[in-house]
């Protein structure tokens, strides 16, 4: 039996265990995923491939499809794929992270299957292990709405992927090597555009074409290692429109802030001379700004893109501002035919605040970050499955940190940091309020799986209950990343109505790999997969589990 017969037979025998709303189209991917080499700042490096692209394919999809992705991994280490936006709607077993998945080994496959439910937007995914993202296979999700419910922006003549990145000369095993000695990455080499730098000398091919007078869409989706990352393209202004699934007031920018890990959708129409433009990205908050450009070619223009390219902005202060200026729609439908300003977040009574603080500091010698003073370490058996085998006990303990911490004070105090899995027991449906605290010099992103959540405020100093006043409480950005200025707290307000395992983690390769990130464990009690899916007849296990009884399944009531 060939794969491709393999792999159809698998879909058709998997599909009644986890999706009943049948009518609900499929996508089928299959994915190849391999070294090669290429040269994005022009250094030959080793690249991870998917079906011989870099970046990956593109994943198009409409609300409510099913996707079905099946992975072969031709690589030589074990791989991890996770969908940064995708709210795997009861199905954390395909969020793809080492807390929740065994890894695929070398020359195995596994086949995801998941729902973008309920879901549009400008989403991405990535390789979750080891330092995988720094080589590449990464792509970008695209989600529209279905045809019956209105969007507020008429059909652009084409929708486009910019993925934007900062990026390291050296390899993700030479970059691994450096984390694992205790020392840090370093600053990056370059930033890309869709893996390219662009020479900007006016002799690069065009990477997007636009006919003059047509409204285009680019999707901007920071995936880089390190970097805030603006981007702007020269001569044209952006008219904001979509960020991580939610529609925005349409605002018009000259340049936009991607902090790491967010995703953004903006319309440009094409209506200056007919000839070349320049797209810029250049690297935020850095001494000496990286700067990538790709060439915007007007049909039948003549004349290349000018040398001058438009300057970024300064300051943190500037991207604080252009924050407060993202508001949702409240008139607008997202991927239901209901107004997204009908859910009234700011109306719901708070159950529990969970104040997060970071640190960093050295352990044995090396270099670690920490959440409350616990630096994540992932454990050999996946906490999903520690917990669905009833051996979590074994595996990690709950609750390592508070819900209040306050760090050590003084000049020279400096926290303890413990190392160990951070899972925090959260319970089902609670309206909860996160608060992140960065007492460090430089901003932090940080993304939440399973959810969207409400960006009510973000603000210089120390968070105390007196900030709740300078809230948002009417049309805050639903989203899934913010970002975190130098000695400032932002706060985000979500419902954990998502059953599941959920992955908290900082969008900084080097933070997030050394300990910046914590699970969510959020249990149904009545175990039914009204609630949750059970686990896939197709889950890899490893650790305790490997050799276990399958537990009994969730029941269906």
């Amino acid at each position: 039996m060939n794969n491709r017969l393999r792999f159809v037979l698998a879909i058709l025998l998997a599909i009644p265990c986890f999706f009943v709303n049948g009518e609900d189209p499929y996508l089928f991917h299959e994915w190849k995923v391999t070294y090669g080499t290429l040269s994005p700042l022009g250094v030959p490096q080793k690249i991870i491939l998917i079906n011989g692209q870099f970046p990956g394919p593109r994943i198009n999809g409409t609300s409510n499809n099913n996707i079905v992705v099946n992975v072969f991994n031709q690589l030589d280490e074990p791989l991890l794929f996770t969908w940064n936006g995708v709210q795997q709607r009861k199905n954390s077993w395909q969020e793809g992270t080492p807390g929740t998945n065994c890894p695929i080994p070398p020359g195995a496959n596994i086949t995801y299957r998941f729902q973008v439910k309920d879901q549009i937007g400008s989403y991405y995914y990535y390789p979750s292990t080891a330092l995988h993202r720094a080589a590449g296979g990464f792509g970008g999700i695209s989600v529209l709405s279905r045809a019956l419910i209105p969007v507020p922006f008429d059909t652009p003549e084409d929708d486009f992927m910019v993925l934007v990145a900062d990026w390291y000369t050296k390899s993700h095993t030479e970059l691994k090597n450096l984390l694992d000695n205790g020392r840090a990455l370093g600053r990056p080499q370059g930033v890309i555009i869709n893996g390219k730098s662009g020479k900007g000398d006016g002799k690069d091919e065009p990477m997007y074409t636009l006919t003059p007078g047509k409204t285009y869409r680019f999707r901007f989706c920071n995936v880089g290692m390190k970097d805030s990352i603006n981007v702007r393209f020269q001569g044209h202004t952006m008219k904001l429109v979509e960020i991580e699934g939610s529609h925005t007031v349409q605002n018009v920018y000259e340049s936009l802030d991607v902090h790491l890990g967010q995703c953004m959708s903006v319309l440009i129409t094409a209506d200056q001379d007919p000839k070349d433009y320049f797209l810029v990205a250049s690297t935020r908050f850095t001494k000496e700004p990286h700067v990538a450009t790709a060439t915007i070619r007007y049909a039948n223009g003549k004349g290349p893109a000018s040398p001058e390219l438009p300057k970024a902005p300064e300051g943190w202060a500037w991207s604080l501002n252009q924050f407060r200026s993202f508001r949702w729609n409240l008139t607008a439908s997202a991927a239901r035919p209901n107004p997204q300003g009908s859910y009234h977040y700011g109306q719901i009574n708070i159950t529990r605040t969970i104040k997060l603080v970071t640190s960093a500091g050295n352990v044995d010698g090396k270099l670690r970050y920490a959440i409350n003073g616990v630096s994540h370490v992932d454990p050999a058996t996946p906490i999903k499955l520690a917990e669905y085998y009833g051996v979590g006990d074994k595996v990690f303990k709950y609750d390592l940190i508070k819900d209040d911490y306050e760090p050590a004070s003084g000049k020279e105090a400096q926290d303890k940091i413990t190392l160990a899995p951070n899972v925090v027991n959260a319970t089902y449906r609670n309206f909860v309020e996160i608060i992140f605290e960065n007492h460090g010099k430089s901003v932090q992103s940080w993304h939440l799986s399973g959810y969207s959540f409400f960006a009510v405020g973000i603000e210089p100093g120390r968070w105390t209950p007196e900030k709740r006043r300078n809230y948002n409480l009417l049309d805050a950005v639903s989203r899934n990343t913010i970002q975190v200025y130098p000695n400032s707290w932002a706060a985000v307000m979500t419902t954990l109505d998502n059953a599941g395992l959920w992955n908290l983690r900082s969008n900084s390769l080097e933070r997030n790999y050394l300990g910046h990130q914590l699970y969510f464990s959020v249990l149904s009690p009545n175990r039914s997969i009204k609630d949750e899916y059970n686990m896939p007849d197709n889950e890899l296990l490893c650790g305790l589990v490997k050799d276990m009884p399958r537990p009994t399944p969730y029941k269906s009531g």
